[in-house]
């Protein structure tokens, strides 16, 4: 598997292509907007796109969402349905925080559970429920590669916000310690945000979920 982080929106927001170097087909993950921005990078790449893979229901990560299914005719997976209020309420988000573009809510195709793995090409992602940042949030794990896709559950030095309707800080931590702590400390990282990390320089000097915090 191979990919690319491509900033989105005002937030600039983490959003991957990832594809599958033998088939190049590929998955978006979290598109947030900026839709035309993506689909260039997949021509560059000399990918195509066939589903949209959601960590979670904010505006950041899932406003381009329903544009770019409808445009590319491709299905939407993810994230788990504990975050179907967020998505029913992207219109009303959108509108608190600016955002631009034709943002609508929509059903996923599938909604996700821990245990469950996602697919595209010969890439198969493990599925995560990572509740806490939101109750629905899921992350994607390529255990070949040992690359972890993990939304707004983690960052190079912080965690996620839980003072949004539906957080919860000791969810959180948990979902951290007990969900991805175990995947190894030689994972890599795609934060949400900012630059990557790996799950074992968060165990030594994150101040938030260091093991000796």
């Amino acid at each position: 598997m191979d990919y690319q982080i491509i900033p989105v929106t005002a937030f600039a927001q983490n959003c991957s292509l990832i594809w599958c170097e033998e088939t190049k087909q590929a998955a978006v993950v979290d598109p947030g907007g900026d839709i035309e921005d993506l689909v260039a990078a997949a021509a560059r790449h000399g990918v195509t796109i066939v589903k949209i893979l959601l960590t979670h229901g904010h505006i950041d990560h899932a406003g381009g969402a329903a544009e770019m299914a409808q445009r590319l005719s491709i299905p939407i997976e993810g994230p788990q349905r504990g975050d179907e209020f967020w998505i029913r309420q992207l219109v009303e988000q959108a509108r608190m925080f600016g955002f631009p573009g034709r943002v609508a809510p929509f059903t996923p195709d599938r909604w996700l559970e821990g245990g469950d793995t996602v697919s595209f090409g010969n890439v198969v992602l493990e599925v995560i429920h990572t509740p806490g940042h939101t109750p629905g949030h899921v992350v994607f794990f390529h255990r070949p590669s040992k690359l972890a896709l993990v939304g707004d559950v983690l960052f190079a030095g912080s965690i996620g916000r839980t003072d949004f309707p539906g957080g919860n800080h000791g969810d959180l931590i948990r979902s951290i310690r007990a969900g991805l702590w175990p995947l190894g400390d030689d994972v890599a990282f795609i934060p949400g945000h900012g630059p990557m990390s790996t799950f074992g320089e968060e165990r030594q000097s994150n101040p938030f979920v260091a093991d000796g915090v």
